[in-house]
């Protein structure tokens, strides 16, 4: 008999590697929340947005038309068909500041989580992996951070900086750890006694190698998860303090910058305050829908058969 096999194409009858189906199963959970796709979306044309702004926004943020101040955007009354979303009070065209506030928006919740992810998995493996005094250390001053409200001490850190975007960025950063710390430590608490942990530890692996190399990465998919989540609060915790005048500084097109700027004008073009703030709130919305498909991806209790 002729073995009909033969006849299939190599590619049939190679099986998927791990990381492939890993890859495939990952993004069937991931899809299944919609929610989380139209949020995946929303924030790639955020990152396009941003990385394109020279080529998209019509206007550099900073030029003044002095002919136009407070123009409505281009659907009302009065307004103008070279200023979609209207001006400001100094003439500056709305949607070229916000296409350019993406960048700001964007760079600082990456720089944010960055550094709040590797101080906060530094200290939490630190924490965990050691247990006694070390971990008795770390969590007591995890928990002073924690008890103050996070805007206050991100407040009080910029006070004592200086107002400006990199120490508004600082302040957050460190407000943020905890949460990374406290994450990292009970992860790494349930991986260490683990007979694989243990296995490496009897092959004579040093302790440096069992924290980095065999515990870690057995962690990571919660803290991918709070990353998602603590790069909205980035955000948001940056527009407060933009707002409140100690983050970024005028004439930086930053979203919570530019409603510091524009508040005393809400009444009277209430279009130089909504479009930031619904700036804010779609790329907040669409990072939290992300994390909520992420953690129903990773996690395995939340996967459906």
């Amino acid at each position: 008999m002729t073995d009909q096999s033969a006849g299939l194409p190599a590619a049939a009858t190679v099986p998927t590697g791990p990381r492939q189906r890993a890859l495939s199963e990952f993004w069937h959970y991931f899809s299944m929340n919609t929610g989380a796709v139209i949020g995946l979306v929303v924030f790639t044309l955020l990152v396009l947005t941003a990385i394109f702004a020279p080529l998209i926004a019509p206007h550099m943020p900073d030029e003044q038309f002095r002919d136009s101040l407070l123009t409505p955007p281009m659907w009302q009354e009065g307004g103008k068909s070279m200023f979609i979303l209207g001006t400001d009070a100094v003439g500056r065209d709305m949607l070229s500041r916000l296409i350019y506030g993406a960048r700001y928006s964007l760079f600082i919740g990456l720089v944010v989580v960055v550094f709040a992810l590797v101080s906060g998995i530094i200290l939490g493996v630190l924490a965990g992996y050691f247990r006694g005094w070390v971990d008795t250390l770390i969590m007591r001053v995890m928990d002073i951070i924690l008890a103050f409200p996070s805007l206050l001490l991100a407040l009080v850190l910029v006070a004592i900086l200086g107002p400006g975007l990199f120490n508004a960025m600082l302040a957050i950063a460190l407000v943020l750890q905890p949460h990374f710390a406290r994450l990292t430590r009970a992860a790494v608490m349930a991986e260490k006694n683990r007979e694989y942990v243990v296995s490496a530890k009897v092959a004579g692996a040093s302790h440096l190698r069992l924290m980095l190399v065999t515990i870690l990465p057995n962690c990571v998919a919660p803290l991918i998860v709070q990353a998602t989540l603590s790069f909205s609060n980035a955000i948001l915790e940056a527009a407060a303090l933009g707002f409140l005048g100690m983050g970024a500084q005028p004439p930086t097109p930053e979203w919570g910058t530019m409603l510091a700027t524009a508040r005393e004008f809400i009444l009277r073009a209430p279009w130089v305050v909504t479009f930031p703030g619904l700036a804010i709130l779609i790329t907040v919305l669409a990072i939290n829908l992300i994390g909520d498909g992420l953690r129903d991806a990773l996690d395995p209790k939340l996967k459906r058969s």
